[in-house]
């Protein structure tokens, strides 16, 4: 039975219930991470507490909890929900207040925990790979709503992903306003090209996924040569390979772009490299290694 945890109290998944004067969902005021259970234990916790506090702190959300006492209620409810293989939410809002925008009528922020099974993309794509189309909706400015706070607005991606589902792809991938590109709707983006992995800058408008950066470790660790740099369309659709890497995606391989086949259009051999080291890594890591 999934749990959720609300402001310290736990509930059966049908019981849980948040004030529908919550700014969170009245606004979209608020912040979320979203974090794998590898073997019973939450990967990377402590980068995703980080990145949560960093988001509230940008957007002026003060979460009643300290970093400890947040990492220990999320330990605790993954415990009593008991799973293995899984998937947290960890949301944080502005709290009930009145139907008005003004924050400070808004006294009390709620945090919640779901705990709950993981969806997956079905084995096939892994090994067949994606289709993806370049989205007409753009990211986010920074300027406007920087794409490095994980915040519950999301229907910027919403709608590409919308645009994606009608043209029968899994995927979308976003330019930012320089019409370079972005990231997917969900996920962050990799291609290769002659041996060299290559993914955006932060300085794009992406979000700096954990996944992301695990992928960056790894293929360093394995003498891959790595750019952070402005990519455009050009450099998807001329790719060797390309993949995306997301918390829930892990590392899925993308065949097809806009119809038009990537390299060979087959996942490659540094997606299927770099795809079967993130399985090692979560799978073999000790429990007391870098999880929390």
């Amino acid at each position: 039975m999934s749990k959720v945890w609300i402001n310290g109290q736990l509930f059966d998944k049908s019981e849980a219930k948040v004030s529908v004067f919550d700014h969170g969902l009245l606004y979209g005021d608020g912040v979320f991470e979203g974090i794998r259970i590898y073997n019973g234990k939450p990967f990377r916790l402590r980068e995703h507490i980080d990145r949560l506090f960093d988001s509230a702190r940008h957007i002026l959300l003060e979460i009643p909890l300290n970093r400890e006492q947040l990492t220990q209620a999320v330990l605790d409810t993954v415990q009593v929900d008991a799973q293995q293989e899984g998937y947290i939410r960890l949301v944080v809002t502005r709290g009930p207040g009145t139907l008005g925008l003004d924050p400070n009528k808004c006294t009390n922020p709620q945090v919640i925990i779901i705990v709950d099974d993981i969806t997956l993309y079905p084995a096939e794509f892994y090994e067949k790979g994606l289709r993806v189309l370049t989205a007409s909706v753009i990211r986010n400015h920074p300027n406007a709503l920087n794409p490095r706070i994980k915040s519950l607005n999301y229907l910027n991606n919403i709608l590409a992903r919308i645009e994606a589902d009608r043209a029968g792809c899994q995927e979308a991938i976003m330019l930012n306003h320089n019409g370079e590109v972005a990231e997917c709707t969900a996920d962050n983006i990799f291609l290769v090209k002659h041996g060299v992995l290559r993914t955006p800058h932060l300085a794009a408008g992406i979000l700096e996924g954990v996944t992301r950066n695990l992928i960056l470790e790894l293929a360093r660790q394995a003498k891959i040569p790595v750019q952070e740099m402005a990519l455009t369309r050009h450099d998807v659709l001329s790719a060797d390979e390309c993949f995306l890497t997301g918390t829930a995606a892990e590392v899925a391989p993308i065949v097809e772009c806009d119809g038009r086949p990537i390299g060979n259009g087959k996942p490659g051999p540094i997606t299927r490299q770099l795809r079967e080291r993130y399985q090692q890594f979560v799978r073999q890591t000790p429990a007391n290694a870098s999880l929390v």
